[in-house]
């Protein structure tokens, strides 16, 4: 018979024992403290927008905290961790770049769920898990450049969002892949930052809606497999003329297929020609479609609180601050006192390491020296033995006999005996005095 052959179910070098080179940034999306259903629907839906590179099927519990998440983070390849939390003001959002920092905390000043937002839509579509197989494409908006007169936190907070998603390789970019859109646009007047997740869909350019309908293989009637025709008169009535408006053209009720390429793809700049086979029935290469995104949520509106070094709880120097502004002396005193913390925090640490050292080598010590004197005592009750034996054999028998029964009794009677007679009369009479075998486990007990 055959030998049985396992077969490999794990990857062999993960991301477990390689974290630092993995494939791109890596995200936890929790919630922490009391938060209602609608916040926590909220970190589900940002979840799905983060997917594939996020943990999911997370499950927090009341009693685990932020360090409890960093701890594991390490070990688990994650970069990124974007905590939710309702606070007396309102809902917070602190994204939060591992190992080292920094921490950004945004206000949820107002948010959309995404069923909200499909239910809302009047070309809602149902999403399948296709959609998210693949990570979003990243498009940010309205962003000031990078120079000597931009704002450092505005830098910060836009190399903040783009880390938190894989970077495109437009070489080696399959054009199948690209399914959604997150849109990351910064409104300088409220100074907010608005969060958008759509979805892309190609159509045919050029024809109207029903043709469209056609090209698609979409079907009118409830059965789903043909287009219904039934009532109408003239195919031309389906294809070219809105039901119960008369055409442009006069009275004859048609009108033309200029008036309605118009109504679906609009001037040829909203037109591409498909580099590649995209999703999508006749979605081949070098088609010409209209590409359109249709938003499926969720939506936030945040505003940017503070930016700080580090991680929460061992935050470091405050880089920004929306409310509250310091002065240079006062920024110098700030940095001296975190400098002071750390240099406290490093000789604990570092006394803590040499007290557990210390009782370490006790320990062991301890344990080396019960051995020792354990080893002690049983050579010398073998250097007694072999010398009482060489002596005197018999004599030290009936001697260590009555030793071993005078310490279980308590020793009443002091007289050993010398003599060969006096031995055995003492033994005698001992025997009789002797207390009950009870007695004598009782007494050694």
């Amino acid at each position: 018979m055959a030998r049985k052959r396992k077969n490999r179910t794990h990857l062999k070098g993960g991301v477990a024992s390689n974290p630092g080179k993995s494939e791109g940034p890596k995200s936890f999306v929790i919630k922490h403290g009391q938060v209602g259903s609608s916040l926590s629907q909220l970190v589900r839906d940002v979840r799905k927008v983060m997917e594939p590179n996020t943990a999911s099927r997370l499950r927090e519990r009341a009693r685990n905290k932020l360090k409890d998440f960093f701890v594991m983070a390490a070990p688990l390849g994650v970069t990124h961790v974007l905590a939710f939390t309702l606070t007396d003001v309102a809902p917070s959002l602190r994204i939060v770049r591992l190992q080292a920092g920094p921490t950004l905390s945004f206000r949820i000043e107002r948010y959309s769920l995404a069923k909200d937002i499909i239910k809302s839509s009047r070309r809602a579509r149902s999403m399948g898990s296709v959609e998210y197989l693949s990570p979003p494409l990243l498009v940010l908006a309205s962003f000031p450049q990078p120079g000597p007169t931009t704002p450092p936190h505005l830098t910060l907070l836009m190399k903040t969002f783009q880390t938190l998603f894989p970077p495109l390789a437009p070489q080696t970019l399959s054009l199948s892949s690209a399914r959604r859109v997150v849109l990351i646009s910064y409104n300088s007047e409220s100074g907010t930052v608005e969060f958008r997740h759509y979805l892309i869909t190609v159509k045919p350019y050029g024809v109207s809606k029903r043709v469209r309908r056609v090209l698609e293989g979409a079907s009118k009637s409830s059965s789903g497999k043909t287009l219904d025709l039934g009532n109408e008169k003239d195919v031309a009535d389906f294809l070219l003329r809105k039901r119960g408006e008369p055409g442009p053209g006069g009275d004859d009720g048609y009108e033309s297929a200029a008036s309605t390429a118009s109504s679906i793809a609009g001037d040829d700049a909203d037109a591409v020609s498909l580099a590649d086979d995209y999703v999508g029935r006749n979605n081949k290469k070098g088609q010409r479609r209209a590409v359109r995104l249709d938003e499926i949520g969720p939506r936030m509106e945040l505003r940017l609180i503070k930016i700080s070094e580090g991680l929460p709880g061992k935050e470091g120097e405050v880089i920004y601050h929306e409310f509250v502004k310091k002065s240079k002396a006062e920024v110098t005193a700030q940095k001296l006192e975190h400098a002071a913390k750390e240099k406290l925090r490093k000789q604990r640490r570092e006394e803590q390491e040499r007290n557990v050292q210390r009782k370490k080598a006790l320990a062991a010590k301890g344990k080396g020296a019960d051995a020792d004197s354990d080893d002690e005592g049983e050579n010398e009750d073998e250097d007694e033995d072999v010398s009482a034996i060489s002596d005197d054999e018999r004599e030290y028998e009936d001697e260590g006999a009555w030793d071993e029964e005078e310490e279980f009794s308590g020793g009443e009677n002091g007289g050993s005996g010398s003599e060969g007679e006096g031995e055995e009369s003492s033994e005698s009479e001992d025997e009789e005095s002797r207390p009950p075998k009870k007695q004598k486990t009782r007494g050694k007990r």
